[in-house]
């Protein structure tokens, strides 16, 4: 007997369905096609074990698993439970018309419980997409396959529990969740508060700056003198999420597996800090069975890589042409996947191996040339892309014991917000720009327009201080953003000169 259930394979962010057909027939013999990997083929011993396990048999004819499209590999072992399904309804076990009408994801223990799989999310997507009735997956993936709506999702814990309720015999209450209320009360709900940093008032206001221009940036300052701190709080002064993006970043997180049983929607800005040891690979996506890297896990949020010079140079060398097309493409043999990566880098450094070079108490213990050697170890072109070059000196005592009120993290978002929409409302006709980060050259000399007077500062600056001409768009387009937190159309020339400031690593003898 012949019978079908549905699933899903997750590629890139995206699911495609599969269709599981089982024949039952004369021999003694398991046969599975369809290009499975290894963990889907070890589904034969799982199944025939949970099965036992709650009574039923498996049976000992020639059976044929076939997972369509036969010309996609299907990898994991989420596949066990449509496939335990279809055997039974073929081998007359159980009577389950309502088998097509539900994409039935799982995967079995030996005992026939389900355990939590990866892509919940873009899998019911692609479920309503196909106009399927429901979604039968584990019982721990429910409330994040539920942020779909005008689709069933019935979480089960083993089996059986799948069993009843295909015959009949057992009703289960579809998950129902309120994606927007899910979604305000968790809304910028965020473990750091800009509001605990005493002193500092100069980073404060370039990570300000930065969150309202969408600009990347990089501290470089003495130990201890608070950038990981700092960075850590950044997200928390970023525009809220839309429901679009909260859709888009938990959608890479569900991919990855990294959502928690009980999530449901990602409501706050991703905030990532790989260790200076990765490789590539993690870093940008990609292996044998490809996944999202950290750049895209930092979709719509912040990337910071902390301690810069001790990345690899290969590691920082693949992420120029992510942060320019703010999107990653894996290439394979049989298929190209596009993951998202849009994100904010903000990096931080010493001065020097030593960490003391420019320190206005402690004394560089380096050796001539190795400032020049450790800085040089952070390609030109990557430091091209970096709009923000920010000195951070130590915090005083007196600072420190301070007890004077701070500004907390959302005052601050305030001002960005407001920065963010007079940005929409500029580039509106330009739907894939939306931040003056992302100005292509040609817009920046229509947009970030300067009188005389400012062309005279620009130039003396360049002349004076040694900037490179590649510093010329950034400073204008940091300027421009430092206008509109101001609230002016007009770049006026004190705007100029603080986004001037913001160049250290561009300057002549910068490290001597």
């Amino acid at each position: 007997m012949l019978a079908k259930t549905f699933g899903a394979a997750v590629y890139g962010v995206d699911a495609k369905i599969i269709t599981i057909e089982v024949n039952v027939g004369q021999g003694t013999k398991f046969f599975m096609s369809g290009l499975p990997d290894s963990a889907v083929k070890e589904s034969e011993h799982r199944v025939e074990s949970a099965v036992k396990f709650h009574r039923f048999r498996m049976p000992r004819q020639k059976v044929v698993v076939n997972l369509a499209p036969a010309d996609i590999k299907k990898e994991g072992s989420a596949y066990d439970l449509p496939i335990a399904l279809s055997i039974l309804q073929a081998s007359d076990q159980i009577v389950a018309e309502k088998l097509s009408q539900y994409v039935i994801m799982g995967e079995l223990s030996l005992d026939g419980e389900l355990r939590p799989i990866k892509g919940v999310l873009p899998i019911a997507i692609e479920a309503r997409k196909n106009k399927f009735k429901g979604f039968i997956l584990p019982k721990e993936n429910a409330r994040e396959a539920a942020i779909v709506n005008d689709l069933d999702i019935i979480g089960v814990e083993n089996i059986k529990e799948a069993v009843d309720f295909f015959e009949g015999e057992l009703q289960i209450e579809p998950l129902v969740i309120d994606t927007r209320d899910v979604f305000m009360a968790e809304l910028n709900n965020y473990d750091f508060d800009f509001k605990d940093v005493q002193g500092q008032e100069n980073i404060k206001r370039a990570l300000e700056i930065a969150a309202a221009g969408g600009h990347n940036a990089i501290m470089i300052g003495p130990p201890g003198a608070g950038k990981t701190m700092l960075a850590k709080r950044l997200s928390s002064i970023l525009p809220p999420l839309s429901l679009v993006e909260a859709l888009e970043t938990t959608k890479i997180h569900s991919v990855a597996g990294k959502l928690g049983a009980k999530a449901s929607l990602i409501s706050t800005r991703p905030y990532r800090a790989p260790h200076h040891t990765i490789s590539d690979v993690a870093l940008v996506g990609g292996g044998g069975n490809p996944q999202p890297g950290e750049i895209s896990l930092a979709h719509n949020g912040v990337l910071f890589l902390d301690e810069l010079p001790e990345f690899k140079r290969t590691v920082l060398e693949v992420m120029r042409q992510p942060m320019e097309e703010r999107r990653v493409t894996i290439s394979r043999a049989r298929i190209s996947l596009d993951y998202p990566a849009n994100f904010m880098l903000i990096a931080s450094m010493n001065p020097c191996p030593c960490g003391y070079y420019n320190h206005p108490e402690k004394e560089c213990v380096c050796a001539p040339g190795v400032v020049q050697r450790y800085l040089s170890k952070v390609s030109g072109p990557l430091l091209d892309r970096i709009d923000l070059h920010v000195e951070v000196t130590p915090v005083s005592f007196d600072e420190m014991t301070a007890n004077r009120k701070t500004e907390s993290s959302e005052e601050i978002r305030d001002r960005v917000i407001q920065a963010r929409d007079k940005q929409i409302e500029r580039f509106k006709e330009t739907p894939a720009i939306y931040c003056n980060a992302m100005m292509p050259s040609q817009m920046v000399k229509e947009v970030c327009d300067i009188n005389e007077a400012g062309r005279t500062l620009l130039k003396t600056a360049m002349e004076k201080l040694g900037l490179s001409a590649r510093a010329y768009d950034r400073i204008l387009k940091v300027s421009r953003t430092i206008a509109d937190l101001a609230g002016t159309d007009e770049i006026r020339i004190e705007h100029l000169a603080e986004a001037i400031q913001y160049r250290s690593l561009d300057r002549d003898g910068w490290a001597g």
